[in-house]
């Protein structure tokens, strides 16, 4: 498989009912991927600030196989199950990346 990079924007409409219990599973599941996956080099969680049940995850993997490997791990599919009702509306995005820096 390609060691090419992979970036995805997932833009995610959750009920208002459950806000408060997805985020604090969505960022569980962030923590867990950032710190056991050493293919996960970042994972972004945003709210609109006038909207905030209207979630945007910029998502970056070492690799497609590093991507694959994520959307199997226990974490990720805990998250999957116990949010899969809260969520109302699901779009990925592949997107390539332009200039991406952060500081260590």
């Amino acid at each position: 498989m390609s060691r090419k990079p992979i970036v995805r924007m997932a833009e995610l409409e959750i009920d208002p009912d459950t806000l408060e219990t997805y985020r604090a599973l969505l960022t569980e599941e962030i923590e867990a991927s950032v710190a056991l996956e050493d293919g996960v080099h970042s994972l972004s969680a945003v709210s609109i600030r006038d909207n905030p049940n209207r979630i945007r995850i910029l998502e970056v993997y070492a690799d497609q196989a590093a991507y694959e490997a994520h959307l199997r791990t226990p974490h990720f599919l805990k998250y999957k199950n116990q949010t899969a009702h809260m969520v109302t509306s699901l779009t990925l995005i592949e997107v390539d990346p332009i200039a991406m820096r952060a500081k260590p």
